[in-house]
């Protein structure tokens, strides 16, 4: 295992291609890496624990049977998240978003202090955001993503990720 946590995600995924075992162990390794930011986008993006974690682990299904056939060059971080970002948009389409009015005007806990209140706030008013603008915002600033490979994942152009962030965290500050 000490061995894998030295090769690079692409030597990983070249080891795809030989016996079961070996495809095994580069998978675990792969998922060591990236489980944590593929599980917040996806929690981030759909803001329901139990739908999260199914898309997460559906991303991770689909990296393993189509990473031989669909992966081109490139980060497999960015390959990760658009899976996730596909099965993300799925759910949306096929559900209609609401927000409980409980959540819309929270009522303040006498015990929460105010940085917990400010994250529940702030996290909120992310949910409440366009998926246009809320993608590029939580890719931006939950994945650490550049604006090149935000542009890549959402197929924009990098000054149209750049805008959409800029917009987002207006629109957050607003709300």
């Amino acid at each position: 295992m000490d061995k894998l946590s030295k090769k690079s995600d692409k030597e990983l995924v070249a080891m795809f291609s030989e016996n079961k075992a070996t495809r095994d162990a580069a998978f675990k390794e792969i998922y060591r890496r990236h489980a944590a930011r593929i599980h917040a986008y996806c929690l981030k993006i759909v803001y329901n624990q139990q739908q999260a974690e199914d898309i997460f682990q559906e991303t991770f299904i689909r990296f393993y049977e189509k990473v031989k056939s669909n992966y081109k060059k490139g980060s497999i971080a960015g390959f990760l998240v658009t899976i996730a970002r596909n099965l993300c948009l799925n759910y949306k389409r096929d559900k209609k978003h609401t927000v409980p009015f409980e959540d819309f005007y929270p009522v303040m806990d006498q015990q929460m202090d105010s940085k917990e209140e400010t994250y529940k706030l702030i996290s909120m008013a992310i949910d409440l955001l366009e998926f246009d603008y809320k993608e590029p915002l939580v890719l931006r600033l939950y994945d650490g993503l550049n604006y090149n490979d935000i542009s890549q994942i959402c197929e924009i152009s990098p000054e149209n990720a750049r805008k959409r962030v800029f917009r987002a965290k207006q629109k957050v500050r607003k709300i």
